[in-house]
């Protein structure tokens, strides 16, 4: 697909309709334009957006939107709720005096709204997701928007690593500024560095030990010498919205001999899947090269070993297309995405390296700029 407009018309629709607020990645795209509450967007081929708000917000949606705006009232808001009192009906046929349809709507969209703009016209849903597709190729603003908040996760991590780096090292737990260093105390930091960015994060891993077999685990409990340190922090810039992604695997003092293996493994995959990357690679085919790589090295994935995605895209959502899975497509210069092999055991621990970058024409471009590093 190359534009929008396009796939409305592929799908036979006449507008593709959007109800939702700016968490919703496809609304945020499509008019640039933060609101706490849904509003109503139309998207006709051959115009801009048409965003439908309350009086309230019209004045900042005209200053801060490229979307054509109109007010509820402009829509008909007050002249048919004298008629009707259900709030989805009511919505329905200011879509209808607008545009008559076929509608094309997003998986996600209300199916109470669905429901109340059936009798006016064949509501399609778009169910392969075509409107994330459209977006998942970033502009140059777009990916300077993700550089902006890849910095700040490199600040952040900084600031954990150099905790750990300085820490003392006491019946083998650390110890920072005479205090246990704790996952949440590193957390924390690392918050604090991301809110001078102007970006947020949720859910930063800080995991050690045994938790680092578990990808996810966000960590807990006092950080300990001679053990993986997985860290992985993932921001998003408050005010663009655009998120990036990174992941780094430490250790205070010389691990075990198996742990420092996955590390040089894992290591050596990251930087054998950013020369695979460019336009014309297949998400898929990148992703079974690493899974072969390592089962050669006799790291079998099965319930342990490589058992996610190699990556994915990164922009307003921080997993979005494309997919470098079994099932991922071709690359498209432009694409954002993450690169981020990783060994999982249960009685060892775990290792995940990641790096952000752009996928171009003749290779990976990498937006990280971070040392890899495992001994402190």
């Amino acid at each position: 697909m190359d534009s929008l407009d396009d796939l409305i018309r592929n799908a036979g629709a006449a507008v593709y309709c959007l109800y939702a607020s700016s968490e919703n990645a496809a609304m945020r795209h499509m008019t640039r334009f933060v609101t706490h509450d849904p509003v109503t967007i139309l998207k006709r081929p051959d115009n801009p957006p048409l965003m439908i708000v309350p009086l309230m917000e019209a004045d900042r949606a005209q200053r801060e939107s490229p979307a054509e705006i109109l007010t509820r009232q402009q829509a008909g808001y007050l002249e048919i709720f004298e008629y009707e009192k259900d709030p989805w009906k009511i919505q329905a046929e200011m879509i209808r005096r607008l545009s008559e349809g076929p509608y094309l709507v997003p998986p996600d969209f209300p199916t109470a709204l669905t429901r109340a703009l059936e009798p006016y016209n064949t509501v399609i849903v778009d169910s392969s997701s075509g409107l994330s597709a459209h977006r998942a190729i970033k502009t140059p603003e777009e990916i300077g928007w993700i550089t902006n908040a890849q910095r700040a996760a490199e600040a952040a991590m900084d600031r954990a690593v150099s905790m750990i780096r300085h820490a003392d090292v006491k019946s083998g737990m650390l110890w920072y500024e005479d205090a246990p260093l704790t996952s949440d105390l590193v957390r924390y930091e690392m918050n604090k560095i991301m809110l001078a960015y102007d970006c947020t994060a949720q859910d930063t891993i800080v995991a050690c030990g045994l938790e680092t077999a578990m990808p996810h685990c966000t960590g807990s409990g006092v950080l300990k010498a001679h053990e993986p340190i997985v860290i992985d922090v993932f921001p998003c810039d408050n005010k663009t919205g655009y998120h990036a992604d990174m992941t780094r695997t430490v250790s205070r003092g010389e691990p075990s001999g198996k742990v420092t293996e996955l590390y040089e493994t894992v290591r050596d995959a990251l930087l054998m899947s950013e020369n695979m990357v460019q336009e014309g690679a297949s998400g898929a085919a990148c992703y079974q090269a690493v899974r072969d790589f390592f089962a050669e090295l006799g790291y079998q994935s099965d319930t342990e070993g490589f058992i996610h995605s190699l990556g994915h895209g990164v922009g307003l959502e921080i997993h979005e297309q494309p997919s470098l899975s079994g099932t991922g497509g071709d690359l498209r210069a432009g694409h954002v995405i993450t690169l981020e092999p990783g060994l999982y055991y249960r009685d060892t621990g775990g290792v995940r390296i990641e790096n952000l970058g752009v996928v171009e024409k003749t290779g990976f471009s990498r937006i990280t700029n971070y040392p890899l590093e495992m001994v402190l």
